[in-house]
């Protein structure tokens, strides 16, 4: 099985010609049924404060479309998207749909990012969540999680093997995504895929740089400042294997991440 990262250059609140890309995209993959797909943060919008704008409630445009595409090319399918809260706030997720265009999870993102005062518009989530695909347990995170490591231990502890990170991160930062993306993967002896978008919106520039790493460390697929789709078939059994031969997770001790 694939693994396929939709790197897009999103149009700004433009959800309709958003949708196109992903169709444009997913189709030159090729993808297989029971591959996985990944889209961006927010990917039909852009990194957005505009509530009223993007925020949709569930089975609304986006959702319906990520579950016709899911179906269409029967693949789970990771998106990020911007679902209506409570007390005029907001949520920043990411879905999981399946091969039956079901929904199978909804993650909320634990950490907004206060830097650019996204917790004044979003709520933060409390909760991580997990899902198998391809015999890994993957747990999706959003963009601003990636720079919590203990959110990564406390998701090995349960289980995860496979991160899955929906980004728009900054151009200007770009080396901490690479690094960080990298450490992650060292560190928990698991696969990470970091899927950024490209392009700008009115605030912000991005640099793209999607990509797929194996728990050694090494780039399995590296994308550049461009629109693309990236493809690469993660080892299961190597994974396993190396967390058999260095057995470094089995010398955590939980109880110093305490009640996070």
């Amino acid at each position: 099985m694939n693994i396929i990262a939709l790197q897009t250059d999103i149009v700004w609140e433009n959800k309709p010609a958003n949708f196109d890309k992903v169709h444009r995209l997913l189709a030159s993959a090729s993808p297989t049924p029971g591959d996985l797909a990944v889209l961006p943060e927010m990917f039909a919008t852009g990194f957005n404060m505009n509530i009223p704008a993007v925020a949709e409630s569930h089975n609304q445009a986006t959702e319906l479309f990520l579950a016709q595409t899911a179906r269409d090319y029967q693949i789970f399918l990771v998106a990020g998207l911007v679902a209506a809260g409570t007390d005029n706030k907001a949520l920043n997720q990411a879905v999981v749909f399946t091969p039956q265009g079901d929904l199978l999870l909804r993650y909320t993102k634990i950490h907004p990012f206060s830097y650019a005062d996204e917790d004044k518009y979003f709520a933060p989530g409390h909760e991580l969540t997990l899902f198998n695909w391809a015999g890994f347990t993957v747990c999706p995170v959003v963009c601003y999680d990636l720079r919590f490591p203990e959110l990564f231990r406390l998701a090995v502890c349960r289980g995860a093997d496979l991160f899955v990170v929906v980004a728009n991160w900054p151009k200007r930062r770009k080396l901490h995504w690479e690094t960080l993306l990298r450490a992650r993967a060292i560190e928990n002896i698991a696969c990470v895929v970091g899927v950024n978008r490209v392009g700008s919106d009115p605030n912000v520039s991005y640099s793209g740089q999607s990509q797929i790493i194996d728990p050694h460390g090494k780039i399995l697929a590296l994308a550049d400042d461009q629109e693309t789709a990236l493809v690469a078939a993660p080892d299961l059994d190597d994974l396993k294997k190396l967390r058999e031969r260095f057995p470094a997770l089995r010398d955590l001790k939980p109880q110093f991440l305490g009640n996070i």
